[in-house]
């Protein structure tokens, strides 16, 4: 049975196609504006940095459409595209050297996100050692025989609504090693999880209604309210998280039924967890006072986590942070010396430094194209092709270039502040509505989120231990299904 490179070759083998593209295209970019504090704008070009002033009469005359405010108060924190200002520059190819160290590079630059994971796996081998997880998932593998199906429906629905409503990405991680254990004592196979975490997660981000890190920053960009089209975005949400979820239940049921029917089992054989499996004999104790205070542990940092991100725009280094004081309250919870703390928590770090080096090799990419200035160029030229077309095309054609672009910018917000300034007064010009522009950004981006391997899906697909071959097998009908009713919200 043949199988695929591993994820980190996989990605290698992209950083290649990206190199050999900045021999093939033009060199050029885009004038930005970026604003820090003070009373100035930054405006960067091919030449040089001035310092423009910091009104509004300044972003019309550059012709872009966001309301000064929006700097001021910190919704536009990276630098701008500046529309018309794109500019050949002399060639910088990049070449055996450079593809050597782009994923080198791309590790300097996600070194908070590798933190992050590095933290998380630290905290989660301190609390499985605790016990505390094994005895909780058993009984509630217990108390759910039977209505299993509701453990999917739920989770999936959760973490829809997460990426929808405050842009859950990277912190969806930390819950495959609680899950995997779960949903595979429920009968599920491997694939299951991943549906849920990284499927859910996915297409939240595909309806996002206030996600801030792409509705909103996307809308600024366009020059529109965020909340134009906040309705409709609710409505996908709840179609698509629900075709979602009963495709997925339908799966998650035949294999329960027949495990050899699994897409994991078919496309790769047998394939171990990569965390401890409930024994579904293990007689049910009563949850002891050390036990309870464990979990509530658990349930507060996630609580805490959430709470964070949403109310007190907290991002890596205090989620990092609070997974340390995490495990270290586990460790007093369990009395454990400092000697056996130290060893759980550097070897749960270890399990997870394969996951790590996929997130900075994914950079990688991005960091070949931009040294190579051929980003700008892709978005020079996809704006060329579409800037004639009549509306229903128009918006069509946006979709498919943002579905290519994510390849290039998986960053939601980075893709938003590079291309809505260019594409969004392209789509305004054509008649295309405001609301439309920034779904045509949406749904590209929520649909080869599923799929990009420059995105968060070859790390969650390690964490689970799942091939891209079989989550390939999976997800093609929902990429199908997502891309038609794209398509018919857009255009109709």
């Amino acid at each position: 049975m043949k199988k695929l490179p591993t994820p980190i070759t996989i990605l290698m083998f992209v950083i290649i196609l990206a190199a050999a593209t900045t021999w093939l295209l033009p060199a050029g970019k885009y004038d930005t504006l970026a604003y820090h504090s003070g009373e100035h704008f930054e405006l960067s070009s091919k030449e040089k940095a001035v310092s423009l002033p910091f009104t509004q009469h300044t972003l019309d005359s550059l012709h872009i459409l966001i309301k000064l405010e929006k700097f001021a108060s910190g919704d536009i924190k990276k630098p701008v595209s500046v529309p018309g200002s794109y500019q050949r520059l002399p060639s910088n190819t990049q070449g055996i050297v450079e593809v050597i160290q782009a994923p080198l590079k791309g590790i300097y630059d996600t070194v908070d996100i590798i933190l992050f994971i590095l933290m998380i796996g630290g905290f989660i081998n301190v609390f499985y050692s605790s016990g505390a997880m094994d005895k909780a998932l058993i009984a509630l593998s217990y108390r759910m025989k039977g209505h299993e199906a509701w453990l999917i429906i739920v989770l999936t629905f959760l973490f829809s609504l997460g990426g929808s409503s405050f842009g859950m990405a990277e912190e969806a991680l930390v819950f495959y090693p609680v899950l995997i254990p779960l949903f595979l004592a429920a009968g599920y196979d491997l694939l299951v999880p991943v549906a849920v975490i990284h499927g859910g997660n996915t297409l939240g981000y595909f309806s996002s209604f206030s996600n801030p890190f792409s509705t909103i920053i996307a809308s600024n960009a366009a020059g529109i309210n965020w909340t134009d089209g906040l309705y409709g975005r609710l409505v996908i949400l709840v179609i698509t998280t629900g075709i979602f979820i009963a495709y997925l239940v339908r799966y998650a049921q035949k294999v329960k039924k027949d495990p050899t029917a699994s897409l994991v089992y078919r496309t790769d054989g047998i394939v171990a967890s990569p965390y401890p499996v409930i024994d579904e004999n293990s007689k049910i104790q009563p949850l002891d006072r050390r036990t309870i205070i464990l979990l509530l542990l658990f349930a507060v940092t996630f609580t805490t986590l959430i709470a964070g991100v949403v109310f007190l725009d907290w991002w890596l280094l205090e989620m990092s942070a609070l997974f340390v004081v995490a495990a270290v309250a586990v460790a007093v919870v369990m009395r454990m010396g400092e000697r056996e703390f130290m060893e759980k928590f550097i070897k749960g770090a270890e399990s997870l430094l394969g996951v790590a080096f996929i997130i900075g090799v994914a950079r990688g990419v991005t960091t070949i194209l931009d040294a190579g200035n051929v980003s700008g160029s892709i978005l020079y030229y996809a704006s060329m092709l579409v800037n004639q077309m009549p509306p229903a095309l128009f918006i069509v054609s946006l979709l498919i270039i943002y579905m290519v672009l994510t390849l290039i910018i998986p960053s939601s917000s980075g893709m938003a502040v590079v291309t809505m300034p260019i594409l969004g007064s392209l789509a305004f010009v054509a008649g295309v509505p405001g609301k439309n522009i920034v779904n045509s950004y949406l749904f590209g981006m929520g649909i080869m989120g599923l799929i990009t391997p420059t995105g968060m899906l070859l790390p969650s697909l390690a964490l689970a231990n799942v091939s891209p071959k079989a989550w390939w097998k999976f997800i093609w009908p929902v990429i199908c299904m997502l891309f038609l009713f794209s398509v018919l919200w857009l255009v109709f």
